[in-house]
């Protein structure tokens, strides 16, 4: 089997691959850009890779209803929210606080099987992690507003965590990494 292992570069990362035929190869991200189109060669031997997940789709009931829970209850800010009249929604982005990569697409059931995953996009199980710096403090805060913890704060060998619900039920985990 390959052995995978991840090395933390402030937000880089880079991963290195033991290959069966007992060669590394090592893949990453970096800051800065590459003007070059990568081939499947260049990631086979190792070439610098840049990839994010820029946006997650979360299916909302109600656009304003799901702005007002994130920006105020998690401090989330609204980065876009530009109408799309030809196909009677809105392009609704919103990202935590020093966030700069990941950020959250708010889509808006406009069918039954859409709404139907409303709360409940992956079966039950916890959907978004959130990253903190400082786990007590905002744990504290979300309480304070009224935020629903389904399991208590809980030490593991990766941090600290706890869960929550968001307006709808979608579970999230909230978590200070080590």
């Amino acid at each position: 089997p390959w052995l995978r292992k991840l090395h933390h570069v402030s937000r880089s990362y880079t991963r290195t691959i033991k290959r069966p035929d007992s060669q590394s190869a090592t893949f990453g991200a970096f800051s800065g850009s590459s003007t070059r189109r990568l081939t499947s060669s260049d990631h086979a031997q190792g070439a610098a890779v840049k990839q994010h997940i820029g946006l997650t789709a979360l299916v909302v009931e109600n656009y304003d209803d799901a702005i007002e829970f994130y920006t105020s209850k998690l401090d989330f800010i609204l980065i876009e929210d530009l109408p799309q009249p030809e196909q009677n929604k809105r392009w609704v982005v919103i990202a935590p606080p020093g966030g700069t990569e990941s950020q959250l697409l708010l889509a808006r059931a406009n069918c039954e099987e859409q709404s139907s995953r409303i709360g409940n996009q992956t079966g039950g199980r916890v959907f978004l992690f959130l990253y903190t710096d400082d786990f007590w403090r905002d744990y504290r805060t979300y309480v304070d507003r009224g935020i629903e913890f389904v399991r208590e704060p809980k030490t593991e060998d990766y941090g600290t965590v706890a869960v929550f619900r968001d307006l709808y039920g979608n579970l999230w985990d909230l978590i200070q990494p080590n």
